[in-house]
């Protein structure tokens, strides 16, 4: 019996802190998980588990460990010798939990890395008619049409678009053509770098 409310309290402490860390839910804090779950350990006992618990989480999270990955790397962490390793319930637990929370926890780190506004989607076309329904000097010439799909989370999209003539068009592919030149000299600098220090 005893092993059985271990192993669920271990589970308590794993979800309490995916819910803290990953899902950004206030309610939970340390305090709440130690007298709800660990009551008879010290404080210096359970934040010692907790911070454990949390660095492994972590570092499977931010692998985004697939099954293979997760054995070797738990079979690892009960190898170690001392209080840096994990018991064996321990390792089970943490596998019982990340294949049932992966797809959750990968969502949100995705969500939390996003820049909001982001892109959602782009659509363009070239037109004929709309250069010349205004009166430019060009009338008739090609335009490209794009529309950018912008959002935040949780939020409708809003749409803005953008009207280009074939000199911005032309504008437009050297500016990307100066930032790609400017990337490639950077990376062929580092590379050149790494080769004088091997």
């Amino acid at each position: 019996m005893a092993d059985v409310d271990a192993t669920k309290s271990l589970s308590g402490l794993l979800n309490g802190i995916a819910q803290k860390v990953y899902y950004n839910n206030p309610e939970i804090t340390e305090e709440l998980l130690k007298s709800e779950l660990y009551p008879d350990l010290s404080q210096d006992e359970f934040k010692a588990l907790h911070d454990k618990m949390r660095g492994l989480l972590k570092s499977i999270a931010s692998a985004d460990m697939d099954h293979t990955q997760l054995e070797a790397f738990l079979t690892a962490q009960t190898k170690k010798q001392g209080g840096a390793g994990v018991s064996a319930e321990q390792a089970a637990a943490l596998s019982r939990f990340w294949k049932s929370q992966r797809t959750r926890v990968k969502e949100s780190l995705l969500s939390q890395s996003h820049w909001e506004p982001s892109l959602r989607g782009l659509s363009w076309r070239v037109d004929l008619q709309t250069a010349a329904g205004r009166g430019d000097a060009a009338q008739g010439g090609p335009v490209a049409l794009v529309e950018l799909e912008l959002g935040r989370m949780g939020q409708d999209s809003e749409f803005v678009c953008l009207e280009f003539d074939e000199a911005k068009v032309n504008q437009m592919l050297k500016k990307m053509a100066d930032i790609q030149n400017s990337i490639d000299s950077i990376v062929h600098r580092t590379s050149q770098q790494k080769n004088a220090e091997a």
